[in-house]
């Protein structure tokens, strides 16, 4: 069991948004995160990594609870998380922005390189030398999700990575994030987009006003039409 998250309830000053929370993830799995806008993907996978702890409920990572470790130390675990808003850091280079979580990570010797990253993601190496203003969004979200890799993860948390992109660029993101998988990484995907997500899942749970109303795999939702159209509206 690479994460298991039990029954959390998370809030936002006096404000409930999750409501005991519950899911697993198994190594080298991809999984699923769906709902609406606002249902609490988002605040769940900020209460995995610490930023709003739960105030109920644990969280594991490898069987270690890591509920209430600071992010820094859930990070250095081996949890990736690349947030929706991308958070690169515009005045420097790809490059800099790339060579930043070396410089952090326990291990600097570790499997992902500049090199590796800018094989998963090519144009990175063309624009290596540009700065993260002058990136395109589809830009951005690669250079995120190579700047967390950078820091070898041994699970990544993709919090709405096809947001705001072209089709074009979601379906390049999405054959990326599926060759991830042939890299031994396991991944948690938080997405509105349900074909987009399901896609390279093989498991689903579905949010919905922070609380867990449907689990199981992939194959199964896909003949759910019920569930489907009631919770995710396609």
């Amino acid at each position: 069991m690479m994460l298991r998250v039990d029954s959390i309830h998370s809030f936002y000053a006096s404000s409930q948004a999750l409501f005991g929370v519950s899911l697993q993830v198994q190594e080298e799995e991809i999984v699923c995160l769906l709902g609406r806008n606002g249902a609490g993907k988002s605040t769940t996978f900020r209460a995995i990594m610490g930023l709003t702890p739960p105030r109920q409920g644990k969280v594991f990572f490898k069987e270690r609870e890591i509920t209430r470790l600071p992010t820094y130390r859930i990070a250095r675990l081996g949890l990736g998380y690349v947030p929706p808003d991308r958070r690169i850091f515009p005045g420097l280079t790809v490059r800099e922005n790339l060579e930043i979580p070396v410089k952090k990570r326990l291990n600097p010797a570790g499997g992902w390189t500049i090199d590796k990253v800018s094989d998963l993601f090519p144009q990175l190496r063309v624009l290596a030398a540009s700065k993260g203003a002058y990136l395109s969004g589809g830009e951005q979200q690669m250079l995120t999700i190579a700047r967390t890799l950078m820091g070898d993860p041994e699970l990544l948390l993709l919090d709405e990575p096809s947001e705001g992109l072209a089709p074009l660029i979601v379906r390049h993101m999405g054959e990326r994030i599926a060759e991830l998988k042939n890299h031994g990484l396991t991944i948690l995907i938080a997405e509105m987009n349900v074909k987009f997500a399901m896609k390279f899942s093989e498991r689903a749970y579905i949010l919905e006003k922070g609380s867990i109303c449907y689990e199981g795999s992939v194959a199964d939702l896909r003949q759910n039409e019920e569930v489907m159209h009631a919770y995710l509206a396609v």
